[in-house]
């Protein structure tokens, strides 16, 4: 009975390119402040190079501004991003040169066909407004119906990184019989239209607050966090091999709320956003490794 457990466990936490899932306990979620109450629902957060300002987003529904807050949570830009619409803004990551890129990929109904990520010239909390410097737009390997059938919605996507030239992104499993599969696409960081290649197709354990992802980002050592409403994962040796193989460490934040957003402070230590629901939320969380 032993040998039989052991072999199922190990069927869980395997998958095509193979994955190990290990849980480790960090520390507890704090509060480093509320955002302002205009911030009902961001959908994003990134930092500036010097990591002075909080660069914000919303989604679907909201301005195409970006937000910039500084370290104790007050308000000190509104930057309109002039020749741009917010689709559904899910996420905002920078590149090793500090330029920064929204993801305008939200795709709640796997159906849109307008797919992009936008590099915006933003240089500092001083401008009144930008401008979309590079547009890529871009289809999923894959993907042939729009929508596909309900068994198969993993076309929506809430997170991404930029590494080297590439944008990686990680798809929201919103798969009826949710079983916490994703998918992870590259994309070239260019201007143009692209097929995004499918690079790895991955699992995380649990139900749709476990296990649906709703934000990336990347530190220095290449490991890639994941968010989830109530855990983070972080993704080793992904780019290692041809992205053959990818070690998945669970870390549970012991706290569920709409988590929306995340980004590095450092290699062991988190940002982490969720959004206003009631009299919950809508605050900006430290965590450490």
């Amino acid at each position: 009975m032993l040998r039989v457990l052991i072999l199922s466990a190990f069927l869980l936490l395997s998958c095509n390119p193979k994955a190990q899932d290990s849980q480790k306990s960090g520390e507890a979620l704090t509060v480093e402040f509320s955002l302002p109450k205009k911030l009902k629902e961001v959908s994003g957060i990134t930092l500036s190079k010097d990591k002075k300002t909080i660069w914000a987003i919303e989604d679907q529904g909201n301005k195409n501004v970006i937000y910039g807050l500084d370290r104790q949570g007050k308000q000190i830009a509104d930057v309109l991003v002039e020749n741009a619409e917010n689709h559904d803004w899910e996420d905002i990551t920078t590149d090793a040169q500090g330029n920064i890129y929204i993801g305008d990929f939200g795709n709640n109904n796997n159906d849109r066909r307008n797919l992009s990520i936008l590099k915006v010239d933003l240089k500092d909390a001083s401008q009144k407004s930008t401008n979309v410097t590079q547009t890529t737009t871009y289809h999923y390997e894959g993907q042939t119906a729009f929508p596909p059938k309900k068994s198969h919605w993993l076309y929506d996507c809430e997170a991404f990184v930029e590494k080297d030239g590439y944008f990686y992104l990680f798809t929201k499993n919103r798969s009826k019989g949710f079983d916490g599969t994703f998918l992870v696409f590259q994309v070239p960081n260019k201007a143009g239209d692209f097929e995004a290649k499918l690079i790895a197709t991955l699992k995380l354990q649990g139900g749709y607050s476990d296990a649906a992802i709703t934000s990336a980002a990347i530190n220095s050592r290449n490991q890639v966090v994941l968010l989830t409403h109530k855990n983070v994962y972080v993704l080793s040796s992904l780019f290692d091999k041809n992205f053959e193989t990818a070690v998945i460490q669970k870390t549970p934040l012991n706290h569920n709320s709409q988590k929306e957003a995340v980004v590095y402070l450092d290699d062991r230590t988190l940002l982490i956003a969720d959004e206003k629901d009631g009299k919950e939320g809508g605050n900006v969380y430290k965590f450490s490794f």
